[in-house]
């Protein structure tokens, strides 16, 4: 297959591309603080709607269950649509199910609208990365799907949302497939035989449950472990977040040309950080010390687990550069099937054992996935002539 030269750049950063990674960016944004919600404001749902902090958690796995069925089925279904169509319909359905959440009643109507984000979650995620990879040279796909998850660490949302898709059919170009392409994307391209694909699908499932486990009770980490509480909690959180832009920043360049030694280094900071947190969990003496270790274990763990995420996506596209769009959907089925065990695994660990028992499980999965990685050879590795060939009607708006 060829690339065409009218839809692809031939310089790596251009002000256009700028803007569109921008606008990717902030879809990004949008949805992941969608989907996001019940972390960070856990305490204050389950008090408004009168139910337990573990039935909110489910909220989490119930939208990443939604997610992890629909996707692969949703990305075949639109494979012969411009990518730009995909991209804003999810905008849409996410625009339309913050509306009905803001305004839900009770506990039921806010699922219901989870629900309807959740259907198209998957679909925005597995093309979302390809669209932003396509906007820049092959050799910088990580950096450009490092600039999408930005979006990811800022996660207001239904105003947000419908500005996003706005700017998003007013900024990209439609990027059609090839009819030739958009068939191999529907057949699904046997990504079930990509030993390369599936392996990777693997660890990233086995990673993201052990990152979920705790951080879906992340406030009460915070507040039961470290030991902060009040507004200092909220800024804690917020500097979680933020440790992510920074590492992101850091990573963006050494995970296109050292994408294995990325990874390895996210994974240990990450076992760390859970590590150190486990031990505070165990002795719940609070004292200075104790909340600046966990301060400091609760950073890194930002900073790793955000970097992490693009490095992942980035090499799942590479794995199968006829149908990146493919591949990032069986990724993301992953990833939301981690969301989703990491959730239940963490409400059940924390009702049986308390945060010492959760936090400890979350460091042990992402310690078998680091020694996993560590093991393996050629998983991340740049296949000659893996240029992302993908070819690109070029239809006007």
């Amino acid at each position: 297959m060829t690339i065409d030269n009218t839809t692809m750049p031939t310089r790596a950063w251009t002000p256009r591309a700028a803007v569109q990674l921008t606008v990717l960016s902030s879809a990004a944004f949008v949805y992941v603080t969608a989907e996001m919600v019940p972390v960070g404001a856990m305490p204050d749902i389950a008090s408004d709607l009168r139910v337990s902090a573990a039935l909110v958690g489910t909220l989490l796995a119930g939208y990443a269950l939604v997610a992890a069925v629909t996707t692969v089925p949703l990305v075949r279904l639109t494979a012969h649509w411009p990518r730009r169509r995909t991209l804003i319909v999810t905008l849409m359905c996410l625009t339309a199910s913050q509306l009905i959440s803001a305004l839900a009643p009770n506990f039921a109507v806010l699922a219901g609208g989870r629900v309807l984000c959740a259907v198209t979650h998957g679909l925005m995620w597995s093309v979302i990365a390809p669209i932003g990879a396509r906007l820049v040279p092959a050799t910088h796909t990580a950096r450009a799907t490092t600039a999408i998850y930005v979006g990811t660490t800022l996660a207001l949302v239904t105003v947000a949302a419908a500005a996003v898709t706005i700017a998003a059919w007013a900024t990209l170009p439609p990027m059609a497939l090839a009819a030739g392409d958009a068939g191999s994307a529907r057949t699904g391209q046997r990504h079930h035989r990509n030993r390369r694909l599936v392996t990777l699908s693997g660890l990233t499932l086995l990673g993201v449950t052990g990152h979920f486990i705790s951080y879906t009770f992340i406030v009460l980490i915070i507040r039961d472990v470290v030991g902060v509480r009040g507004p200092q909690l909220a800024w804690l959180l917020a500097g979680f977040g933020i440790a992510g832009l920074l590492g992101m920043a850091v990573m963006a360049r050494p995970s296109d040309r050292h994408a294995k030694a990325s990874v390895v280094g996210c994974l240990t900071a990450m076992t760390t950080a859970f590590a150190v947190l486990t031990v505070l969990a165990v002795d719940r003496h609070i004292e200075a010390t104790t909340i600046a270790a966990g301060a400091a274990a609760i950073l890194l763990w930002g900073a790793a687990s955000t970097a992490l995420s693009p490095v992942l996506q980035a090499a799942a596209m590479r794995s199968a550069p006829s149908d990146p769009d493919g591949a990032s959907g069986l990724y993301v089925t992953a990833f939301q099937i981690g969301i989703m065990a990491g959730s239940l695994l963490g409400g059940l660990l924390y009702e049986q054992g308390g945060a010492a028992l959760m936090v400890g499980a979350s460091a042990a999965a992402v310690a078998i996935a680091l020694g996993a990685v560590a093991a393996t050879r050629s998983l991340f590795g740049i296949r000659p002539g893996n240029q992302q060939e993908v070819t690109f009607d070029t239809p006007s708006r």
